[in-house]
């Protein structure tokens, strides 16, 4: 068995996975119903739309299946995801990747698999609408567009609801999605009796970017500065971007001296990104940092309020990071 590689960018695909909050939730008719039509369709035994989280693939809709999730590393979708277009697997039994798998040698025996892989942008994927059948198959030129359909309608379902919890141009939380994963992590930290941490960052002279070198530029600025907070920070965290030129980062379980490290660590990341864009301009930013108790009462708006206070006071203090 060959097991499937990571992505490249699997920090921000997890991440945008993540903040569609849909991991672990419920059926839901408008998944259930493409998954139907394709099984009926294709005459198949197994019909699913599927996530791949960190170390798992699981089932948001299935049909001929009761199991809920399988190891990610035994997954016929793993390697589905690493694919621009459909991955079809005429006969597992006689494919060196997978004539071994678990998956084959044993229940659900899988002999034929094809896979859409459900992306959110280009390059990134979350999981799969597939078919999986305990005969060997082939596929015509119809049935593949026939496939290509159907996760499209699975795609406009996610790229619904991220459109409410993930920001469109960067692909990190926005302010619902961040709000929604802070309110989680706010009732760990309390749980476990952590504390945690709030930064607030605001890009300066981003105006002027925006004006003297078009909208364009002002989108690489943003992107860029989401890539390099998603690069620096811990997964644990919670990054989002809350409009504008504004972002935010909740800390858990942070010390102070962890947080003026993590500080320090984007800081010179930031510096070298701006020393291999080649760009007329420099990103800058500052950012104010406020640390919270376990036992704190505050709201995590009341949070990034105060931390909101703290970074105008850095920029009015001193000069900002670039």
């Amino acid at each position: 068995m060959i097991k499937p590689e990571i992505p490249k960018n699997e920090t921000e695909r997890l991440l945008a996975l993540r903040t569609l909050q849909i991991l672990d939730t419920t059926d839901e008719e408008r998944f259930d119903r493409v998954t139907r039509i394709a099984k009926r369709m294709f005459g198949v035994s197994l019909s699913l739309v599927t996530l791949i989280d960190e170390d798992r693939q699981w089932f948001k809709s299935k049909q001929g299946l009761e199991l809920t999730e399988t190891p990610r590393e035994i997954s016929f979708c793993s390697h589905a995801i690493n694919k621009d277009g459909l991955f079809i697997i005429p006969d597992a039994a006689i494919d060196e990747r997978f004539f071994d798998n678990p998956l084959v040698t044993n229940p659900p025996y899988i002999r034929f698999y094809a896979g859409y892989p459900l992306t959110i942008r280009k390059d990134l994927s979350i999981g799969t609408l597939c078919l999986i059948d305990q005969v060997p198959r082939t596929m015509n030129e119809e049935d593949q567009q026939l496939l290509k359909d159907l996760g499209a309608m699975v795609e406009q379902e996610i790229k619904s609801i991220q459109l409410a919890t993930l920001d469109e141009l960067t692909l990190i939380a926005n302010r619902r999605g961040f709000l929604t994963l802070v309110d989680c992590s706010l009732k760990i930290c309390r749980r476990n009796k952590v504390s945690m941490s709030f930064l607030f960052f605001d890009l300066n002279k981003f105006k002027i970017i925006n004006d003297k070198y078009g909208h364009h530029e002002g989108d690489f600025v943003l992107n860029k500065f989401a890539q390099l907070m998603l690069e620096t920070f811990r997964d644990s965290d919670v990054i989002g971007r809350l409009g504008g030129d504004e972002f935010v980062a909740m800390l858990n379980d942070s010390s102070k001296k962890n947080v003026d490290e993590i500080v320090a660590r984007f800081a010179v990341a930031i510096e070298a990104a701006n020393a291999t864009i080649n760009k007329p301009y420099k990103i800058e930013y500052s950012v104010g940092v406020e640390h919270f108790q376990h036992d704190s009462t505050k709201s995590a708006e009341e949070m990034i309020q105060e931390a909101d206070v703290a970074m105008y006071e850095h920029k009015r203090t001193q000069r900002s990071y670039s």
